[in-house]
């Protein structure tokens, strides 16, 4: 099941205190993005943030699950109405994804 637009416009809203935050279309469902950063996914119209050692320290009882089939685990923010929470979760996580050292390009 594909996630409403609506959903993903909301979820977008609340963040907005984080920085830029753009959504592009992937396979079905969404990406998102702060400042040009991926940093999360909208699948099944539910929120994944990517899991970062600093996501981890500052949310310790956030629960985890993979957005779909065979990923790899992410917060699984259910209470998208907590702009606090989600604007304090994604700017950590950006931080350390920013701070990562940057992958080479495809040969």
């Amino acid at each position: 099941m594909a996630s409403h637009p609506d959903f993903v416009r909301f979820v977008s809203e609340q963040l907005q205190a984080a920085g830029h935050i753009r959504s592009r279309k992937m396979f079905g469902e969404y990406g998102l993005y702060c400042d040009g950063v991926f940093f999360a996914v909208i699948c099944d119209d539910q929120f994944f943030v990517k899991i970062t050692p600093q996501g981890e320290a500052a949310f310790p009882g956030l629960r985890k699950a993979p957005p779909y089939a065979g990923a790899k685990d992410y917060f699984l923010v259910e209470d998208v109405e907590n702009q606090e929470q989600m604007t304090e979760l994604v700017r950590i996580t950006c931080a350390a994804l920013r701070s990562r050292p940057q992958k080479s390009g495809r040969k």
